[in-house]
């Protein structure tokens, strides 16, 4: 009967967690919903609402193939040192998939360019349209 009982705690601890956590990403894409509607009944760009997001330092297979080794070396731990051989078989497939797909995001995603061969390219580019040129067009103030 004990059993049962700590069975039910631990799958109605994690069930409020999932649940809390839901509701905060809920509401908190609920209060930036009323932001977006607010700025656009004002008419101030939305661009000034969220902050630029950072660029990715390096290459994103990178951080995947990291995390797929990271998750391979605990499935490991679990394996041999704890015992817990469904724990250490679900992050071993979690990390084996994330190996396997920075492997092919390597080799099938197109190699990106450094910003200075952009910057040259485009400068270099006749079809290239200004921001005046689009202000002009379009009727809009800069």
């Amino acid at each position: 009967m004990e059993d049962i009982l700590i069975v039910f705690i631990v799958f109605a601890s994690l069930t409020a967690m999932v649940l809390v956590i839901g509701l905060i990403i809920y509401y908190a894409k609920r209060l930036e919903h009323k932001q977006i509607m607010a700025a656009i009944e004002k008419g101030i760009p939305l661009s000034e609402l969220r902050p630029a997001r950072p660029k990715p330092a390096g290459p994103l297979w990178i951080k995947h193939l990291t995390a797929g080794i990271v998750l391979l070396a605990i499935a490991l731990g679990f394996a041999f040192g704890g015992g817990l051989m469904l724990v250490a078989f679900i992050l071993g497939g979690i990390g084996i998939s994330l190996i396997v797909r920075a492997l092919l995001d390597r080799k099938y995603l197109p190699k990106v360019q450094s910003e200075h061969e952009n910057s040259l390219s485009e400068n270099n580019s006749s079809d290239a349209i200004t921001t005046s040129e689009v202000t002009e067009q379009t009727g809009m103030k800069a």
